[in-house]
């Protein structure tokens, strides 16, 4: 047989249909397990993201639902809100987390042991710590009773002014899920090499300016994507507004969460099961 007769058969060869490499693995029963156990995921991700996604656009089309929503001094307190409470609660945590990411990479058997209880917060469930924010805070609570004891003044209604209220939800916040940020960027910073550290202390470079010159620049892209994904959660964030402060006072600490929440339609039925 010629070059080109072989050539020509090797040609056909490849041009022949080629199953794709997970369905050749799988023959008969096989494949039927794997489509019998693939069917309830499609099924609930239909179920559960798809359908209420398509829902919720198909029920903003209606151009005068935003000309009543706007008009609600409600949605426009609640969108304030949020700004003020997502702005400064996500840039906060993640600044500090950056900065004591620093203190941990000190070294010492102390250093480590700081960190390992530094991560409690981040391991507490959200809704105990939430609430014991909420009872220190209320009038006459540990907060009042401390300022009383040790400095000998009357503390405020904490829940009674919006931007102490405000405050309470941003610092609950942060000293949720700052550890989380801490512990990303301590692993950014051990990523760095120790080269880059000594040649910036033998051009006579003091802390702040390694830290400026040396530490963010190399750690710029991981910040800005902490704080995409500190800004996306809470905005999301249900649990601090609600249990934090309530919404006190008088509902001017409540965010976009919890006002869709409060004005979610509820049918009779589930009225009648909550009673």
């Amino acid at each position: 047989m010629s070059m080109q007769q072989d050539l020509g058969a090797g040609r056909v060869r490849l041009n022949r249909y080629r199953p794709p490499a997970w369905r050749s693995h799988l023959h008969g029963s096989e494949f039927a397990w794997a489509v019998a156990f693939i069917i309830p995921y499609i099924g609930v991700l239909l179920a559960f993201a798809v359908y209420p996604i398509a829902y919720g656009f198909w029920m903003a089309s209606d151009p005068a639902l935003y000309v009543k929503l706007f008009s609600s001094d409600e949605y426009v307190e609640a969108l304030i809100s949020t700004a003020l409470y997502v702005g400064i609660g996500a840039n906060a945590s993640v600044f500090l987390a950056l900065l004591l990411s620093g203190f941990f990479m000190r070294r010492g058997w102390w250093v480590k042991a700081m960190l390992v209880l530094s991560m409690l917060p981040w391991v507490l469930p959200a809704q105990t710590a939430f609430i014991s924010f909420h009872w220190m805070m209320i009038y006459w609570g540990f907060l009042n009773s401390l300022l009383e004891m040790g400095f000998g003044i009357a503390g405020p209604d904490w829940l009674d002014h919006y931007w102490l209220a405000l405050g309470a939800n941003i610092i609950a916040y942060t000293w949720k899920t700052m550890p989380l940020w801490t512990l990303i960027f301590l692993a950014g910073r051990m990523a760095i090499p120790q080269d880059l550290y000594d040649a910036a202390e033998v051009d006579g470079a003091t802390g702040l300016r390694r830290f400026v010159h040396v530490v963010i620049p190399l750690l710029a892209n991981l910040y800005l994507i902490c704080t995409l994904l500190a800004t996306i959660w809470m905005l999301g964030d249900y649990n601090t507004p609600d249990m934090v402060s309530g919404g006190a006072p008088l509902g001017s600490t409540a965010v976009l969460a919890t006002v869709g929440v409060e004005c979610r339609p509820i049918s009779p039925v589930s009225r009648s099961r909550t009673l």
